[in-house]
Formats: structure tokens, sequence, C-alpha cells
């Protein structure tokens, strides 16, 4: 760690306290940071803001709110307790140093500094520039709320707190990053969420020394969680506020950061990432049937492909009755190379379309399909079942609720195709069983992995299999290890 650095006092001299602000925060080269000055019961006030993440409205009535002040007391023996009086907003606390002061003004509130004190006053006029919220693209819904995060972690915050109102819900932040000084906010309830997870996290998070996180959450993630080479997702984001309002009553902490519109929630498995709101807007039957749709569009994804390709070089497994399976005619280029290319194909097609611009996005779908697809199928460069079967695995890609784990196990994929080219029948068994090995392996914040399947837990993997009717499901998972257990107050 880095050792403590030593924080400056506030001196009651305030030309000595602008000289220091003025050098380290460079007030008259940086257009966007300054100092309004004024004569205040006849001691001078110093007002730092930073233009843009402020919000002037609040500043000028301030201002207005001091001068009417100062014509009503003239002079006063005790001018910082009458100046903290008349600062009419409900946010507004005290400071000691100058490194605090500029941490604040930096974040978009403003600085109060008051001739023969050694203590300043900070007030919250935060305005940061930003969307309003909106349902996230990602996690749509047919029925439900509309609203998503944003960038502004104060939104954030306050979209949950307004579908969590109890007293115990805790928004601690804290500061990442020794330059960008981003506000990183942890959210628990106090009498749900385990201490030492808590713990944990802010241990991880005081200890991250880094420049900056302009990627945000993703920096935030990498310092947390140590996923190495890991392709599979260890936490799970979400955009909505309802999915990470159940998530705090289940007993998750969540972390937020600014700048973000997704939050984080630990501790998760597997499973975590599999789940749809969609579900649970649904009634139980209809979630079921939904949940079990995508399940198996996820299991077509991993291994529609190796199966359809072991069965191509191994025709003498297909059974008489399903023989058709497999090209109808001879190519030239081997069918695990057409599959190979096939996927990097659609993988660049994706990319393309991020960064094509919406108004051509159509037309480019349309050439990729039309033209490239069917004249590579006419020239013999693919065989057209190869489109089908990479078409039908892209497809139950897409319906994997998680986006990191969609790109997981298409590394799954082209890792078992492999092993069935170069081994056949033992590659895709010993495939299967490595795949199984490695997940059962992993352990994040001290949670298996593949719970409730291993260690095993018949009831909640019934509940991870069967979308359970609200009602019915009447304790927290036993995973994030709550204190309380109960989720209702009848529960046994």
């Amino acid at each position: 760690m880095n050792p403590k650095v030593e924080k400056t006092p506030i001196d009651k001299k305030i030309a000595k306290n602008e000289a220091i602000l003025k050098d380290r925060m460079g007030i008259g080269k940086s257009f966007d940071v300054g100092v309004r000055k004024l004569k205040i019961v006849n001691k001078e006030i110093q007002v730092y803001y930073c233009t843009g993440l402020c919000d002037s409205g609040f500043i000028i009535q301030l201002l207005r709110e001091l001068m009417d002040m100062d014509y009503e007391y003239g002079s006063s023996n005790n001018a910082k307790e009458v100046i903290k009086n008349h600062l009419a907003h409900q946010q507004v606390s005290t400071v000691k140093n100058l490194d605090e002061i500029m941490d604040r003004v930096l974040s978009g509130l403003i600085g109060v500094l008051i001739d023969g004190s050694d203590e300043a006053f900070v007030v919250d006029v935060r305005s940061y520039p930003g969307r309003s919220p909106e349902e996230p693209d990602v996690e749509k819904v047919v029925r439900g709320a509309r609203d998503g995060y944003t960038e502004n972690i104060v939104e954030n915050t306050a979209l949950t707190r307004r579908r969590v109102r109890d007293e115990r819900l805790r928004h601690e932040i804290v500061q990442v990053g020794d330059r960008s000084k981003t506000d990183v906010c942890i959210a628990y309830l106090q009498d749900v969420a385990d201490p030492d997870l808590i713990e944990t996290i802010r241990k991880e998070l005081s200890e991250i020394r880094i420049d900056g996180i302009p990627m945000a959450d993703k920096t935030i993630e990498e310092f947390l969680v140590k996923q190495g080479w890991n392709p599979f997702p260890l936490v799970r984001y979400t955009e909505r506020p309802d999915v990470a309002a159940v998530h705090i009553l289940e007993g998750h902490v969540l972390i937020y950061v600014d700048t973000s519109p997704s939050v984080i929630i630990t501790p998760t498995t597997f499973f975590h990432h599999v789940q749809h709101a969609e579900e649970y807007r649904q009634t139980p039957s209809i979630g079921a049937f939904l949940r079990w749709i995508r399940f198996g569009g996820m299991l077509a994804s991993v291994f529609l492909l190796p199966l359809w390709l072991l069965f191509v070089l191994n025709g003498e497994l297909l059974p008489q009755n399903i023989d058709f399976i497999g090209p109808n005619k001879d190519s030239n280029i081997p069918i695990f190379l057409q599959i190979v290319f096939a996927e990097l194909g659609i993988d660049v097609l994706r990319m393309a379309a991020i960064h094509t611009p919406s108004a051509l996005s159509t037309a480019m779908g349309l050439i990729a399909a039309v033209l490239i697809g069917q004249i590579a199928i006419d020239v013999g460069l693919f065989v057209s079942e190869v489109i089908l079967y990479v078409a039908l695995a892209a497809i139950g890609s897409f319906s994997t609720p998680s986006y990191e784990l969609s790109v997981a196990n298409k590394m799954v994929r082209l890792f078992l195709l492999t092993a069935v080219a170069l081994f056949g029948v033992p590659g895709f068994m010993v495939g299967v069983t490595l795949v199984f090995l490695f997940l059962s392996s992993i352990k994040n914040l001290n949670t298996p992995y593949l719970w409730p399947f291993i260690p095993f837990n018949p009831k909640a993997l019934y509940q991870v299999l069967i979308r359970v009717s609200v009602p019915l499901s009447k304790v927290r998972p036993s995973i994030v290890r709550p204190k309380d257990n109960k989720k209702q107050s009848n529960a046994g």
C-alpha cells in the first residue's frame, strides 16, 4: 500500500488557502474551476465550484441568501455560525483540510471558506450531466417497470431506495483512484447481509491503488474477484432497479460505480446469470416455461454444434431414423474449418453491427445474410447445414440473459469443437468433463460457482429449475449467508 499522504490543514488566513487552492486546482488556467469572493458580516468568504458538475441555480440562491444576511447582520462576532445557519441547503458538512475541499469541489460540491476560520463548509449542489432513466436495452421485459440505471450514482441509489424503503438499507460511499477519485457505493441491508462479505468488499476497495477507473465497474470487478483468464463471469451486472432491489432483499451486496449504468451484484453463482426479470413478471407456469426455453437455447449454444460435428465425423453413431443429419454433399473445405470460419464471421458481423450507424445497420444485415451467406453456399465455401447449425447456436447464445456468459459459452463451444475434430468421441467426453470440473472448482468470494448443484441443495436447485410462486419462497438463499434467513414473517 502507498504511504499515508499528509493532509493540508485549512489556515485561518484565507489568502494562504487561496494560494494553495489556486496552484493545485489550476484556478485561472482551467476554465471550469473557479472561485467567487464575497464580503459577508465583515468577513471575506470564498466559494469554490466546478462548472458543469453543480447546479448554478442552487448556488445563486445560496449567494443571494448570504447577501441578504449581510444587510441584516452587518457584522457579527460569530460569523462562521451565522454563515452556516444561512446556507439554505439540506446537506451542509464541515471539513478541516484543503485536500477534502478539492476532492468535494471536483465531485460537483461547492466549498465555502471563511477568513479567520480553520474550518470550511461543503454544500452538495451536484447536478451531473446525463440522461434520464430509461429501460435497459439488454434487460427488456413485456410487463414491468421501464426505468433503468443511468451514469449518475446519486440517481441510481435513489432508484434503489425508492423500492427498498427500509431504514436498515445502507449506502456506503468511498472514492477509488488516486487521480480520478471515482465515487463507489456499497449497498446492503444491515440486518441481512453477511458482515464478512461486506468487510471483504470494503477491504478490497480500500486496497485499490490505481490512477483512475475510467472503465468504472469493470475495473472494480477485476480488482475485486481476481478473475485472471477465467472466461466465466464471477459477478452479475444489472441495469434494472427492480432486479437490484430483489437481490438486496435476498442478502446480496451491491456495488455502484459513478459514470456506469450497471450495478455489480455479489456474490453470484453460475445460475444467477441464467435468470431474467421477465420470468417473474409472468405467472409461475409461464415463467417456468420461459425459463426452460431459455435453458434449452443455452444448452443448444454450447452442445449443438459439437454434437453435430461428432455425428458428421462418425456417421455410424447415428440411428437409422435420423441418419439424414449431416451434409448432403461433399465440400472442398473440411467441415470443422467451415464451422470455425462461420463462427468468426458471426462475431465480425456482431462487432460491425455495433459500430455501424443505426440508419445503415439494417442494410448491413441484409447484405451479410442474403449476399454473403447465400453466395458463400453457392460457390462451395460452406455447405448449407453448417450455416443452419451455426445460426441455431448463435440464436441460443442470444437467448442467454448474461452477455458475459454467452461469450464464455461460445469459447467452450469452440473448445469442444476442437476436441471433437482432433479426438472424436473421446475428445467430446473428456472436453465436457474438463469444463464441468473447471466450473466446479471455481470459488468467487468464498461462494461455490455451481451452487446449488455442487454442493447439492435440492430445495434451492428446485427453485433454479422451476419458477416458484413468490408466496412459496419464504427463505433467503443460504449461499449469501444471511443474518436473517426469513423473507416472510411467517416463514418456518
